[in-house]
């Protein structure tokens, strides 16, 4: 792991937000001592993939932000979760910690942040989590699997939904973290799951933390087998995307 910064959970104030995290969700108090080292990782590690370093910040924008997904169903009942562009493991780690009983795969491309992540499973005693260093769109033992499919911050919807489909199994679902709605790019996936088998989508206004304004779960659930000719070659998803956008 990298030089480490004064760790962050071990301020009073940020053990407390953990535990009311925690108590939120009804979590075990492992769970809130895995939570504390994923913060301490994100806080203090130097390769950490992320921006954001001030403990409490760490806290909301990414734990708070990704364990709220916890109040959909779909997220509480999947026995596998495929975390795709994963980056510093969010939303997967959290999940992962929140849920281990299910099986997570952490999907991302970039080998530096696989190596990161490694670590951190590792640090963190997280078992139930498997890093995949490979492109989504080249991830072949994932296809036609999956229950639910997570994305956070990785690309406009109809992106992610031809990214997403390919993986999920007839049924399961896919989970988009938005900001602000968009009604142009909520026209353009609606366009794109048509083509990709995805059904109608379910938006949801969350609220991850007292400050968190516009925050949105946008839920898709794969009612068809996806068109065989997804997914499309490695870019072309970006390059091309469906739904005309």
């Amino acid at each position: 792991m990298g030089e480490s910064r004064d760790a962050g959970v071990r301020e009073p104030r940020t053990a407390r937000e953990i535990e009311r995290l925690g108590g939120r969700y009804g979590l075990d108090p492992q769970a809130g001592a895995q939570l504390a080292c994923l913060v301490d990782s994100l806080v203090s590690d130097t390769h950490a993939p992320t921006a954001v370093r001030e403990p409490s910040r760490v806290v909301d924008d990414h734990l708070a932000d990704s364990l709220v997904a916890i109040e959909l169903e779909e997220i509480r009942v999947a026995a596998s979760i495929a975390d795709i562009g994963s980056g510093a493991g969010l939303p997967g780690l959290p999940l992962a910690v929140a849920r281990p009983e299910a099986r997570v795969f952490l999907v991302e491309s970039a080998s530096r942040k696989c190596a990161y992540l490694e670590g951190l499973l590792a640090r963190c005693s997280i078992a139930n989590c498997e890093v995949i260093h490979a492109r989504v769109e080249t991830w072949t033992s994932g296809r036609n699997r999956l229950d639910v499919v997570t994305a956070r911050a990785v690309a406009a919807l109809p992106v992610v939904l031809e990214y997403a489909a390919p993986l999920l199994r007839v049924g399961g679902t896919l989970v988009a973290w938005r900001g602000r709605r968009d009604p142009d790019e909520d026209r353009a996936a609606a366009d794109a799951a048509a083509a990709l088998g995805m059904g109608a989508v379910a938006i949801h206004r969350v609220h991850p933390y007292q400050d968190a304004e516009h925050r949105h779960l946008h839920v898709w659930v794969k009612a068809l087998e996806t068109p065989a000719r997804f997914p499309r070659r490695p870019g072309m998803a970006a390059k091309r995307p469906l739904g005309g956008r």
